[in-house]
């Protein structure tokens, strides 16, 4: 029998300012560790940390503008278009712009706070 979520669990984010993160499949919501599908709506102004994760992200940008930093340059990625990073490449998300931005993130494997590994953490 397929699995219905009815509903996202709302995660605790990192960063400058408040984002919301709504996490449908994954770890905390679905018990699934193989993948995890996310809407995230990042207010004007908010950054997260750079992070080094161990695990692939793509991201599909909704509405708005989502500025992805890397060690190679930086993307402007905006409404209709995607962008995926690699695990183990040096990434940060920010929101730069006046109306922010939505988007889906999906992770494989799916996101944790111990496989993401942020500039500030401690090894």
């Amino acid at each position: 029998m397929p699995t219905k979520i009815n509903g996202p669990s709302i995660i605790e984010a990192a960063g400058t300012r408040p984002k919301r993160i709504e996490e449908y499949i994954g770890r905390v919501n679905s018990g699934t560790g193989a993948v995890s599908v996310a809407r995230m709506r990042s207010p004007s102004g908010w950054q997260e940390p750079g992070q080094r994760p161990a695990f692939d992200e793509y991201t599909v940008v909704l509405n708005g503008m989502l500025r992805v930093e890397s060690e190679a340059g930086t993307l402007d990625i905006r409404a209709g278009e995607a962008v995926i990073t690699h695990a183990g490449q040096w990434v940060r998300y920010s929101t730069p712009e006046p109306e922010g931005a939505e988007y889906i993130a999906v992770c494989l494997p799916a996101f944790s706070p111990e496989t993401v590994h942020r500039d500030d953490e401690k090894d």
